[in-house]
């Protein structure tokens, strides 16, 4: 049990509307209760914001001191996580995860039937959270044949769990079960639409960013950029004769080429907002925000240098015996009346320009004329 800040010794209901109904108010005040619960359970954000706000409702409209709900992990040994509510101090018997061996909450877990604890002085298995609890009420959460956790209600008052306040904290149970179900297959639906996109967002071959996820990027980042007046430099990296080498050792080992290209493009964006891509056949980008011109020259140069350190061997190309790189840097200021194309275009100009000089080198544009570096 979790440790409450209030030290009110007061329950829930403090209005007095369960102590001044007749019995059929009192049965009509659960089904409301019991239909506010089933709202409470559709309206949740996440699985805790659910049963955060069906223990609140639980313990607001009725004389109850504390209201609990203890999730179990997946071996169904422990109790791992609780939601509270409740008026009374509590202490901590044990820390949590804690073992269903421990109390009457563990008893309950352990048969799986629940545990209606008149008098909890009288209980060998309660253990005391606050002095001035009486009576406990636990009963098993469970979700067709599998046990997800214990719905826990104690009062101070002796006389509360009748027959007909059980029924309904049954039904409750049974209404938790459906809840925690739905949000764990909404989690993992969520999780998989995750895992979904960023494969969407992965190039196949290289395991690097692909070409789709370059473009939401730069979009993304433009109009930020021109709102602060920052820079950006944009590398357009292709490899130089690479048809050659794929027509002279085959697509395989061009796979693995482009493959060695793509961890060493990932190697110099180090930085957070930085992005290295696959942007298609034997091309890739780098998207440096922030980076001036001499900025992004240095990391062009690295790169490049990197690239002609690993040494793959290039049986055809005219340029080495060795794979090279040529690559356009492409540096713009984005402004609300210029296009993030302008910047792939300067990026462009300049690989050309790079291929046109011989190749295996960088070639820094700031979209206005190419200037071939070194």
């Amino acid at each position: 049990m979790v440790n409450s800040e209030a030290t009110d010794t007061s329950e829930g209901a403090s209005d007095g509307s369960w102590a001044d109904r007749d019995g059929p108010g009192r049965s009509l005040m659960l089904a409301e209760i019991l239909a506010q619960v089933s709202r409470e359970a559709l309206q949740g954000d996440g699985l805790n914001d659910v049963l955060q706000r069906i223990v609140d409702v639980v313990q607001q409209r009725l004389p109850v001191a504390i209201a609990s709900i203890i999730l179990l992990d997946e071996a169904r040994t422990h109790f791992v996580q609780e939601v509270f509510a409740g008026h009374l101090q509590l202490e901590l018997p044990v820390a949590l995860p804690w073992s269903i061996a421990t109390g009457a909450a563990g008893r309950c877990a352990r048969c799986g039937q629940a545990q209606l604890i008149a008098d909890v002085d009288a209980d060998p298995d309660y253990v005391s959270g606050n002095a001035a609890v009486r009576s406990e009420y636990i009963l098993p959460i469970r979700h067709r044949e599998r046990l997800l956790g214990v719905l826990n209600i104690e009062s101070t008052r002796s006389d509360f769990f009748t027959p007909a306040t059980c029924r309904v904290f049954d039904a409750i149970a049974e209404q938790v079960a459906g809840a925690i179900h739905l949000a764990r297959i909404a989690a993992e639906l969520e999780a998989a639409n995750a895992r979904l996109r960023e494969l969407s967002m992965r190039d196949g071959l290289t395991g690097i960013a692909n070409r789709r996820c370059f473009d939401e990027r730069l979009a993304s980042i433009w109009p930020l950029l021109a709102r602060e007046g920052g820079v950006l430099a944009l590398l357009l990296v292709d490899a130089d004769c690479f048809k050659a080498l794929n027509d002279a050792d085959g697509h395989l080992r061009g796979d693995d080429c482009l493959r060695t290209l793509a961890r060493v493009c990932a190697s110099v964006a180090v930085r957070e907002s930085d992005l290295a891509a696959r942007y298609g056949g034997e091309e890739f980008v780098l998207l440096l925000p922030g980076c001036d011109e001499i900025a992004a020259a240095r990391i062009a140069e690295m790169l490049r240098a990197r690239v002609e350190a690993e040494a793959m061997h290039h049986p055809q190309s005219s340029v080495a015996r060795h794979v090279t790189i040529s690559i356009g840097v492409g540096v713009v200021r984005p402004t609300p009346s210029l296009r993030p194309e302008a910047l792939i275009a300067a990026a462009d100009g300049a690989l050309y320009a790079a291929k046109a000089a011989g190749r295996n080198r960088v070639v820094v544009s700031t979209a206005a004329t190419p200037v071939v570096a070194g």
